[in-house]
């Protein structure tokens, strides 16, 4: 997602990477941000134990900059604390709680992180969603017809479907959240990415167009979109945020604080939104599809002291485990060992380079940088063996993709120095300053961005400032048509699982979502190929072609893909670590017999 990104903060503390639209995460979605090291679903863990507030999802995602250093033991009010959680489960009251993170917006047009697709995602809805083994499947369209040349998609919407209030939704409503979202005033960071292939949303975006051309609304029930050209992952990008349905009264009522109270149609609806408390959702009682909710409400805690140690008191139902807890929730001897969850996650984290500032400039430096680090030794050492190493750009785990044969970047301390002399800058000392930008609060960095910033100097001899900046800023400097950053930290989730959501999303010349500002004529007519295949095995060895010339021109350095791990109370049911951010909480309940 552009902003969307499911991009990820690169958080190094908690081991849960989570991360929707939800595409950048911070070292944290859309693709997204996310914030690393927590990912789709950005309940990061900080120092004091508390939430990482970073995180983008295809989203982007952020990994943590602070580890937890609780000492993982249970406060002396566990027995009272224990009492009160069996009470509560006994009396049959559906209410989960878990950690979260402050979200930098609830408007889906805008959300291009992971920590906002967590709320996002289960307080609106859109045409199609996801099952929780990934399937695609029907949300508030009821069913669909895809034309002879696959151009022409006709939806029909869901007559059960409703809002929050009880208003139902029309194929109308979908027409003007479509026209919203592309609307340049607006400004939605993520419509072009995810909305870009139906006719006539670019021309909205760009001022030249009053409405969108590719969306038409034939009756109530029945909606019409055109794309330009025939597109695999189409119904796919159908499921982020910047697609999902609004309420045109509940918006334009509202105003700027809009999102305070939303109309959504999601499983959930927001009852509460406190900064200091955290965010509550309850149960929406209109919700259109099975399952229906059974959970009465969801608190996301923002506070409260150690996430781990409120879990072991039995306050919270579901927590992320920081990397000083890692040992002893692996350890089979440990009681906690039995709640330990552990899933793969479709995000990597890696350090990009703007390739439009010296020395990121040279393709040499920047397959230098690659070769300096050794990044075996730098994430088992720092992440304690809990994470994959990551030589490339696509998830291992991504469905009906592999490339068995890509030749990484591997450690090669003295071919790095070689680059550095047949670059144009012929030695290190003729290098500007340079900064690499994280997310943080300006406390201590990550390990991982530690360990980086030091074997950069042993091997090369280069001087690294590290430049913090909190979530929300990272993400709209980031997003700027001209990124500031010369070398930044992050992460990116799967908004959808398809290599196209992070080959062409985060390296097309022509993508706002990338940030490198990396531009390769080969690379783009490849990616376009690769857009319209039909033929699943040749499209496959397109992405393939395509993930190696990203490699060898090194605009990133892969670091390691995700890897989540929580744990979860006895008492929860139905409860699943997605590889993504999507909707999951209407599967869950709470039982009412004791562990």
């Amino acid at each position: 997602m552009e902003n969307k990104e499911r991009f990820i903060p690169l958080i190094a503390v908690v081991l849960v990477i989570c991360l929707c639209a939800t595409g950048l995460v911070g070292v944290v979605g859309g693709g997204a941000i996310f914030q690393a090291l927590s990912g789709g679903n950005q309940e990061e863990v900080a120092q004091d134990g508390e939430p990482s507030q970073e995180k983008e999802s295809g989203s982007e995602k952020a990994e943590s900059t602070t580890e937890d250093e609780t000492d993982g033991q249970p406060d002396s009010n566990n027995s009272q604390t224990s009492e009160a959680s069996e009470s509560r489960r006994s009396s049959g009251e559906q209410v989960l709680a878990l950690p979260g993170g402050d979200p930098p917006t609830l408007d889906p047009h805008l959300s291009g992180d992971a920590t906002s697709a967590v709320y996002v995602v289960e307080i609106y809805s859109g045409l199609l969603t996801y099952d929780l083994d990934l399937n695609l499947i029907p949300d508030l369209a009821a069913s669909w017809e895809v034309s002879d040349d696959r151009t022409v998609y006709t939806f029909q919407i869901n007559e059960d479907a409703k809002f929050h209030n009880g208003k139902p939704v029309r194929a109308q409503d979908f027409k003007w959240s479509f026209e919203r979202a592309c609307d340049f005033r607006t400004g939605s960071t993520t419509a072009d990415t995810y909305l870009g292939d139906i006719i006539g949303c670019r021309d909205k975006l760009r001022g030249r167009a009053e409405s969108v051309e590719g969306v038409q609304v034939i009756d109530d029930q029945t909606l019409e979109i055109t794309i330009d050209a025939p597109k695999a992952y189409f119904l796919d990008k159908l499921t982020y945020p910047t697609a999902y349905v609004l309420d045109r009264e509940n918006v334009e009522r509202g105003g700027r604080t809009w999102t305070d109270t939303p109309n959504g149609t999601g499983p959930f609806k927001l009852e509460s939104f406190d900064l200091a408390d955290g965010i509550v959702l309850a149960k929406n009682e209109n919700y259109y599809r099975d399952p229906r909710p059974q959970l009465e409400r969801i608190h996301f805690t923002f506070g409260g002291g150690s996430a781990m140690i409120r879990y072991e008191n039995d306050e919270l139902d579901i927590t992320p485990v920081g990397i000083n807890d890692i040992e002893r929730v692996t350890d089979p001897t440990n009681l906690l060992n039995a709640d330990l969850e552990i899933a793969t996650e479709l995000a990597v984290f890696y350090i990009g380079f703007n390739v439009n500032q010296p020395p990121f400039d040279d393709p040499k430096v920047r397959q230098a940088f690659n070769l300096a680090l050794d990044k075996e030794k730098i994430i088992n050492v720092v992440y304690k063996e809990t994470q994959t190493v990551a030589q490339g750009i696509v998830p291992p785990d991504m469905p009906a993709y592999s490339n068995p044969n890509l030749s990484a970047l591997n450690y090669d301390p003295d071919r790095a120095l070689e680059l550095i002399a047949e670059s144009t800058y012929g030695d290190v000392s003729e290098f500007p300053e340079i900064t690499l930008y994280t997310t943080g609060a300006g406390g201590s960095p990550a390990r991982i961005t530690e360990a980086v910033i030091a074997s950069y100097k042993d091997v090369l001899g280069v001087d690294i400032a590290i430049q913090q900046t909190d979530w929300p800023t990272f993400l709209a400097d980031i997003s700027q048509e001209e990124n500031p950053y010369q070398m930044y930290q992050l992460g990116w989730i799967a908004d959808y699982p398809d290599p196209q959501n992070f080959l062409d999303i985060l390296f097309h010349t022509e993508s706002r979502q990338n940030h490198t500002g990396y531009s390769n004529e080969e690379l783009d007519a490849i990616l376009d190929e690769a857009g319209v295949e039909q033929d699943p095995e040749q499209r496959v060895a397109l992405y393939r072609e395509a993930e190696q010339l990203i490699i060898d021109e090194a605009p990133w350095v892969p670091l390691h893909f995700g890897l989540e791990y929580e744990l979860v109370k006895p008492w929860v049911q139905g409860y699943s670590l997605t590889p993504m951010v999507i909707p999951k909480y209407q599967y869950v309940y709470i039982s009412e017999e004791s562990p």
